[in-house]
């Protein structure tokens, strides 16, 4: 073994090792003290912790022979990635005293002690236009208010999530089920980037470990972990997001739900939550009143009202906002069509487009096509 190991390596070579996982690692740190201290230990004296099966005690007692750490660095070095580990002082506090919490994450981008403070989106991928509707209003109206809005980069709410974060200038983690190496879905890779830039992309994987079924579920217990309180915003009877939703309240996590049409299937899931004791929202203000309830030293404070829910008045626009509004004044188009005929990058037409229609200057239509808002009528 090396002669000097650094904390960070130490759990990398863990995270690393083949079927040991966080609660087998909590139980060994409880014993062994350290992460150097297990890697150091004998299969005699590994085995004598609880779930520490003989092969496994092997599998850690030759560790060197079972995994190229190098190799990893070099991928976690050549990505510019970082590695923040429980004992660091930017890993979530609300996330560590989970009892099944990961002990090292891998992060794209910049973690900063202000994503403490964090509120979990998430919902169906295959969101309804009231869905992303919702998503976007209550997301733009969280991270402007100061939350960090988290969420899984998945289809559907997750990125409409992540985008009105980063329209309303917030910040916003996206916590992916698999190595960031095989990030997924992979058109969401220009969404993880600008992420990146004014957040972080996190995984609990290896650099290239593929996503499968088990990750995608297991993941969402960082989301609920992670964050003081849990939005739905539409899911099924039968969804992740009621699992995720779950998970939040087995941590003492407050739970909201964005109510839907009781006869439509994908207000099912959010509908029975409300019934089972969800707090129904309505409008970001109700999750941020609750939460200065509930953490008064800790939730953002409530700023002026945003450019969601301000009184009516007369409208600034930004350059990039006035561009836009009279391109689309010329006529309903699809967002490639904005990116080509406004002569403005994709990522500034996307954040643009999300506030205008937080300022209800333009619409939404299915398919990622935008029309403008009649006045005066």
């Amino acid at each position: 073994m090396k002669s000097i190991m650094t904390r960070t390596e130490a759990y990398l070579a863990l995270n690393l090792l083949p079927s040991i996982g966080p609660l087998r690692v909590r139980r060994l740190l409880e014993q062994f003290d350290s992460p150097e201290a297990i890697l150091s230990a004998t299969t005699a004296e590994l085995v004598r912790v609880p779930n520490i099966s003989q092969g496994l005690a092997e599998t850690i007692s030759t560790w060197e022979q079972q995994i190229d750490l190098a190799g990893e660095q070099k991928k976690i070095n050549d990505r510019g990635l970082t590695l923040l580990h429980q004992e660091d002082d930017l890993f979530p506090p609300l996330l560590r005293e989970v009892n099944d919490s990961p002990f090292l994450l891998y992060v794209w981008g910049q973690i900063e002690k202000r994503d403490h403070n964090a509120i979990g989106v998430v919902g169906s991928r295959a969101a309804t236009s009231y869905g992303l509707s919702s998503a976007k209003k209550l997301s733009f109206q969280l991270a402007y208010a100061g939350f960090t809005v988290i969420s899984g980069l998945a289809r559907g709410i997750d990125t409409a999530a992540h985008e009105a974060a980063l329209a309303a200038k917030g910040r916003t983690i996206a916590v992916i089920g698999s190595g960031i190496g095989q990030l997924y879905p992979p058109e969401n890779l220009g969404l993880a980037q600008r992420i990146a830039e004014n957040g972080a992309v996190v995984s609990e994987y290896p650099v290239d470990r593929i996503a499968d079924k088990q990750t995608f579920p297991y993941r969402n217990r960082i989301v609920a972990g992670w964050s003081n309180g849990l939005v739905v915003v539409e899911a099924p009877a039968r969804s992740g997001s009621l699992i995720t939703a779950q998970q939040a309240l087995d941590r003492g996590r407050t739970v909201y739900a964005v109510p839907g049409q009781i006869d439509r299937p994908s207000s099912g899931g959010c509908n029975r939550l409300i019934q089972q004791g969800a707090k129904l929202i309505m409008d970001g203000a109700d999750v941020l009143d609750d939460q200065l309830v509930l953490f008064p030293d800790n939730a953002p404070k409530k700023p002026g009202a945003s450019p969601s829910t301000a009184p009516a008045g007369p409208i600034t626009l930004t350059l990039e906002e006035q561009i836009l509004v009279n391109t689309i004044a010329e006529g309903e188009a699809h967002i490639d069509e904005l990116i080509t005929r406004s002569g403005l990058t994709a990522a500034t037409v996307s954040s643009t487009l999300m506030r205008l229609e937080m300022k209800r200057q333009i619409r939404a239509l299915p398919g990622r096509r935008y029309t403008a808002v009649q006045t005066g009528l």
